[in-house]
């Protein structure tokens, strides 16, 4: 599996500032919530085993500022509110920073940056971009209500109606892609370091078209005020600069093949 020059440009991370001293915690006890439906992000393996680039990095948060995590499953549609509310103190599952989000919860600093790309069946030729798909009424598109691919969907490739009924909600990342290889749709809308992931696996059973439609920041979310937003951000300063961030991306988006 070849990094390509995009996707190298995907999976940059953003320039360090100063390091900030990277706090001790005392073995303080934190939930971290997630949706394990997001490969190669955070996913549910063939043994059964949570992993991925998030669990791999949150233990590496973990070990610098000495704490302790617990993780919890949620739904994507019901972990902002239940951040918000305070029932966990981090959620992770390559949540893109936007300022409409930041009125419900605090973000870490950037950890990743990556672009919005179309994901498709190998064989499709009906469309090669975003407005040869909107041109053809008969083409679907999969998305999960609520998240970037769905906005991006919506006002940047069709005609700006979140109830066009062109785009079929679905409740996980995943079970959109299984929609688009069995035929119920015909293109994904991911960011670029989960598309290449899939592709990657499928042995020319999908394929990425068009240009990326942007780039994303992921971001982990606390409640409003918490006082790990610090601590954190120091940490993923402290992974940047050291490398430990660069050897998670090869070992997550090179050296790893989904399905194995």
């Amino acid at each position: 599996m070849r990094l390509t020059a995009a996707f190298a440009g995907a999976l940059a991370l953003l320039s360090t500032a100063a390091l900030a001293e990277v706090p001790d915690l005392a073995g303080r006890e934190v939930t971290v919530v997630t949706e394990n439906a997001y490969p190669p992000l955070q996913f549910v393996d063939a043994s059964g085993a949570a992993v991925g680039w998030e669990y791999d990095a949150m233990a590496e948060i973990a070990k610098r500022l000495n704490m302790v995590v617990k993780y919890e499953n949620s739904s994507w549609d019901a972990m902002i509110p239940a951040v918000n509310g305070g029932q966990f103190d981090i959620g992770m599952t390559g949540i893109t920073i936007r300022d409409d989000r930041k009125e419900q919860v605090d973000f870490s600093d950037a950890y990743m940056r990556s672009e919005m790309v179309m994901m498709v069946r190998g064989d499709e030729a009906r469309f090669t971009d975003g407005p040869s798909f909107a041109a053809n009424p008969d083409l679907l598109m999969a998305a999960q209500p609520g998240t970037t691919p769905f906005y991006v969907g919506v006002y940047e490739v069709l005609d700006g109606n979140e109830a066009n009924p062109r785009i079929k909600l679905f409740e996980t990342f995943g079970a959109g892609v299984e929609a688009l290889k069995t035929g119920d749709v015909d293109l994904v809308l991911t960011d670029g370091t989960s598309g290449n992931g899939y592709v990657a696996a499928s042995e020319g059973g999908l394929k990425i078209v068009g240009t990326p439609l942007g780039a994303e920041d992921f971001g982990f979310i606390f409640p409003k005020g918490s006082d790990l937003v610090a601590p954190v951000n120091a940490a993923i300063a402290e992974l940047k600069a050291d490398g430990t961030f660069d050897a998670l991306n090869k070992k997550w988006f090179l050296d790893y093949k989904m399905g194995q």
